[in-house]
């Protein structure tokens, strides 16, 4: 396990001659500080956003991250909204905040949030807070161990720039459940976890095209509406499949907050791996390359774990933007646009 280094950006704002926060002038005698300032970097893993927070967040104090994620939510969900949801983020924005991990051989915790809420794992967030480590000079090629809500997984950077993420482990709940879906018919899929929950199909009868997300979204929402009332709450992702050209299979994922995704997401395909092991379609070792709606690709293996799954998921990061996001309470939307 390779530790991370010491920043060597850490002066890079005083030596480009930018102020530090310390050198901004005094504020006038009686003028009430109203403004709050939040470092980020954003990177995009095969089309999808993910925006680190470095500097600003919240202190969420101790316990696991599932405790801390939940306080995130009960004490801190304004943040959320303030940093994923307009006017300063967009719907398909992901967050993650780097917190202390509890297991000391992890390099950090990360907790993912969006538009709607909190996830537990988020494969294409993990390939992004990688890249974004490296980029700040925190963390160099090598194997470092990440601590979720949901458990442990391990990320590889390469020396090339890709990650690999060894997920936590997968498997299928429910195989062949047909759901009675308004306006769409009866509709077959599986149950599966992937470090998230997902409801996996083939049996929809769309046809898997970026000019059809409207079409898309609207039947993928109404499969999740139906799957959620009729038995499975817990599922917040629907993951169509179709036919790749230079793929084994094509996917449109539908997340939690009606937005679909950009990359082929890490979950979603781990709980494909599940699967196809479950169904003996892919052996262990063998090489799954998985097609976003956008063209974006992961290539994906799996180990067994007993009766679960253990997948690796490669794709890469690119960092795209550093900023410093400023919420000044003045402002009616300082906390962002709620959805709710």
């Amino acid at each position: 396990m390779n530790e991370p280094r010491p920043n060597r950006n850490a002066d890079r704002g005083k030596r480009e001659g930018s102020p530090l926060p310390e050198e901004r002038p005094p504020r006038p005698q009686g003028l009430v500080e109203t403004v709050r300032r939040i470092s980020v970097i954003d990177s995009h893993t095969g089309g999808e956003p993910t925006r680190v927070i470095t500097e600003g967040g919240p202190d969420l104090g101790t316990g696991s991250l599932a405790v801390r994620r939940q306080r995130f939510a009960d004490a801190f969900d304004r943040f959320r909204t303030a940093v994923v949801n307009e006017p300063r983020g967009s719907e398909a924005l992901v967050g993650a905040l780097l917190v202390p991990a509890v297991d000391s051989t992890c390099v950090t915790g990360v907790i993912f949030f969006n538009n709607v809420g909190y996830l537990g794992m988020c494969g294409h967030g993990i390939i992004g807070v990688v890249v974004t480590l490296a980029h700040q000079g925190t963390l160099d090629p090598g194997t470092h161990a990440i601590e979720t809500p949901v458990g442990i997984v391990t990320a590889v950077l390469h020396s090339d720039g890709r990650v690999s993420v060894t997920n936590v482990p997968s498997y299928r709940l429910e195989k062949s459940r047909t759901f009675d879906v308004p306006a769409v018919g009866p509709v077959t899929g599986d149950i599966a976890w992937g470090g998230n929950w997902f409801f996996l199909t083939d049996d929809h009868r769309q046809t898997l095209s970026l000019t059809r997300l409207d079409e898309l979204t609207e039947v993928a929402w109404r499969i999740r509406q139906a799957v959620n009332t009729q038995g499975f709450p817990q599922v917040d992702h629907i993951e169509l499949f179709g036919v790749a050209t230079e793929a084994n299979a094509k996917s449109f994922v539908l997340c939690p907050g009606k937005v679909y995704d950009r990359s082929p997401c890490g979950t979603g395909t781990s709980a494909k791996l599940a699967c196809l092991a479950a169904d003996a379609k892919l052996a262990p070792g063998d090489v799954w390359t998985q097609e976003s709606i956008t063209g974006s690709t992961f290539t994906a293996t799996y180990q067994r774990e007993g009766e679960q799954i253990v997948p690796t998921i490669t794709g890469r990061a690119f960092v795209c933007g550093e900023s410093v996001l400023v919420l000044d309470e003045r402002d009616p939307l300082c906390w962002g646009l709620s959805l709710e």
